[in-house]
């Protein structure tokens, strides 16, 4: 009895002090007094979020078909397109392009500033995608895509499997084909790497956990290794190294894979998270018919 009594108060104090290690990460990467603020909640299902290089953020509310823009100066938000393709995931090229992936039409898009856009992949060997889920750009031009299988009920297109596998796929600069990273993935979703181009992260949505790479120099990946034992569906990264998670709210990571902050969001779902602003010091938030910002004193990466 003796020993289950001391046991149960060092798993107690370990608790206790595990939670007030994350709390003083929060504090440590949080403005002073700040909580997530919600900006709208009139959409119907929002993702995608990705910063242009002035800080605005587009994002979407994929089931309406719809691109959304935030002014990181004045605060409003704009439609920018609706003609989305159901865009999922996005990301700004070096060039100032948004690139989405058009979930709809199992393609990756890339859109000018004026809401036009053209088609950069079609296929895989011959074959339509799943379903592009989600993208990351490295400095040197390089795209890594994930592609899984998420049946939507609004798709109108044929709405089966079109790829035998769910992949991890890899767009040379200037390229036109993709090639296959991974092939062994279960439901490959959020993506994000180090501004350094020596690391790639990758969630996987039905495994529930977090995969790290080492990319090469040509573009290969090497060295995978499970980094969290927590899935997510988007995420990003800060100027510390620090990996953000989503799901139930948003839960931070360090680099070397310990929990350091939870950020609780009032809805059902958060799907997606990016850092926008001038000084991308704001945590911008996308969560089922919302979206939240939240003021950082850590900074985004470009």
């Amino acid at each position: 009895m003796k020993k289950r009594l001391s046991n149960s108060l060092i798993f107690l104090a370990s608790t206790i002090l595990m939670a007030a290690c994350a709390s003083a990460h929060s504090n440590d990467i949080v403005a002073e007094g700040e909580v997530p603020v919600r900006l709208a909640d009139s959409y119907s299902f929002t993702e995608g979020p990705a910063t242009d290089a002035r800080g605005n953020v587009y994002f979407t509310d994929q089931p309406n078909n719809r691109i959304y823009r935030w002014d990181c100066e004045s605060g409003e938000i704009t439609l920018f397109t609706d003609q989305s393709g159901r865009s999922n995931g996005m990301y700004f090229d070096a060039q100032g392009n948004l690139i989405a992936c058009a979930d709809m039409d199992n393609q990756l898009w890339s859109f000018n500033m004026k809401g036009q856009h053209n088609t950069l992949v079609t296929d895989y060997r011959e074959k339509l995608l799943n379903g592009p889920n989600d993208v990351w750009i490295a400095k040197d031009g390089s795209y890594y895509l994930t592609d899984p299988y998420f049946k939507r009920d609004y798709w109108t297109r044929d709405p089966e499997r079109q790829q035998p596998v769910e992949g991890l796929y890899y767009l040379a600069p200037g390229g036109k084909q993709l090639v296959m990273l991974d092939s062994t993935l279960n439901q490959p979703n959020g993506i994000v790497g180090t501004p350094d181009g020596k690391y790639l992260y990758v969630a996987e949505a039905k495994a529930n956990r977090i995969l790290k790479y080492d990319i090469q120099t040509n573009g290969s990946l090497t060295n995978r290794q499970v980094f969290a034992d927590m899935g997510s569906d988007g995420m990003t990264i800060d100027d510390r190294g620090n990996i953000y998670l989503t799901g139930d709210g948003v839960t931070v990571f360090d680099k070397n894979g310990q929990q350091i902050a939870h950020f609780p969001i009032p809805e059902d779902w958060t799907a997606n998270v990016c850092f926008g602003g001038k000084e991308r010091n704001i945590l911008f938030i996308t969560a089922s018919k919302s979206v939240y910002t939240l003021k950082m004193l850590v900074h985004g990466v470009k």
